[in-house]
């Protein structure tokens, strides 16, 4: 990736990794901190030049073009914690070639730094591999959402595996627990998604005509009932396999909620009360895992079947409840 200073005008030639990107999209990435709206003026206003030309935000970059790009330091006084210098940390790898690297991610941790959060697993991952050229994400995982997250090593594999995902592949499965019953044991849920901001300013999803269609099958493995549950006033459990037919945001969540089985632990669309007693059965955090992908590999077409199994803190929760529910 391009060296850039933001106090002086830059002259790059890029390179052959970044060919194909929208100009918006390739200066976003390397001026870090940058609003998106101060990088699209200035490219308006024609102090970015592309081969000493006025150019667009939408305009394509090609290997060998040259790109003027001038001073971008802005008034804005940035927090404390954007300073804080992003620490180097290796994820568990599940798979890893010259094209693509596949770690399972630990809940808690964001992909990619904004909206509060400094730095996420890109962040670090490109700190701790000073030697990688090109290292994108591939797509995202909510912060409290555990499990396989694929990054692109090469830019034919990002632009490969974005056009598979736009075909709604790869096939992804996640592992859920639902506070609730699920009645059949397997259930399609078809329901359009909406995004909207919340009262805090925070991204949220409802069901609504309006939004976009989104598919989800959920199956149902087991059923947990009981006096362990009764003690902490909780009916029933249902724990689930779900497979994204498309990819939406939040979209196992709001579609568990519509169930009204939504996900334990699940602090934005969950039931409080039941996530504060869940809590006494040990479960500190959200219960979702994305658990397999199913793809064909971006440049050589081989097909992969990449596993994470549900992360210790889970699968103690459910080995409890299910030994409870059988002694019972």
């Amino acid at each position: 990736m391009p060296t850039i200073s933001k106090d002086l005008v830059n002259h790059i030639s890029i390179p052959p990794e970044d060919a194909g990107q929208r100009l918006d999209n390739f200066l976003i990435k390397i001026l870090k901190g940058v609003p998106k709206s101060h990088i699209q003026r200035i490219i308006r206003a024609g102090e970015v030049r592309l081969n000493k030309k006025r150019c667009k935000p939408t305009d394509r970059i090609e290997a060998g073009d040259v790109l003027r790009i001038p001073p971008v330091r802005i008034a804005e006084k940035q927090r404390p914690s954007e300073n804080m210098p992003v620490p180097a940390r290796d994820f568990e790898i599940v798979y890893e070639d010259d094209a693509m690297l596949v770690v399972n991610k630990p809940s808690g941790v964001a992909v990619h730094g904004g909206s509060g959060v400094s730095f996420g697993v890109i962040e670090q991952l490109r700190r701790s591999r000073p030697e990688a050229r090109y290292l994108e994400l591939v797509h995202r995982l909510d912060k409290d959402t555990s499990g396989l997250l694929m990054i692109a090593k090469k830019r034919s594999a990002l632009v490969k595996l974005h056009e598979a995902i736009r075909n709604d592949h790869p096939k992804k499965v996640y592992l859920a627990l639902g506070v609730g019953k699920l009645a059949q044991g397997k259930l399609n849920v078809k329901l359009p998604l909406f995004k909207y901001t919340g009262a805090q300013g925070e991204k949220m999803v409802r069901v609504s005509e309006n939004g976009q269609h989104a598919h989800t099958v959920f199956r149902v493995l087991k059923r947990f009932s009981g006096s362990l549950l009764h003690q902490v006033g909780i009916s029933d459990l249902t724990f689930v396999e779900a497979t994204l037919k498309t990819g939406r945001t939040h979209q196992i969540r709001v579609h568990m909620q519509s169930q009204q089985c939504p996900i334990a632990g699940d602090e934005r669309y969950g039931d409080y009360q039941a996530n504060k007693r869940l809590q006494k059965l040990g479960l500190k955090r959200m219960f979702l895992h994305a658990a397999e992908l199913h793809l064909q590999h971006p440049l050589t077409g081989e097909p992969l079947k990449l596993v994470a199994p549900l992360p210790q803190e889970l699968e103690q929760l459910v080995t409890v409840l299910a030994h409870q529910h059988k002694a019972e």
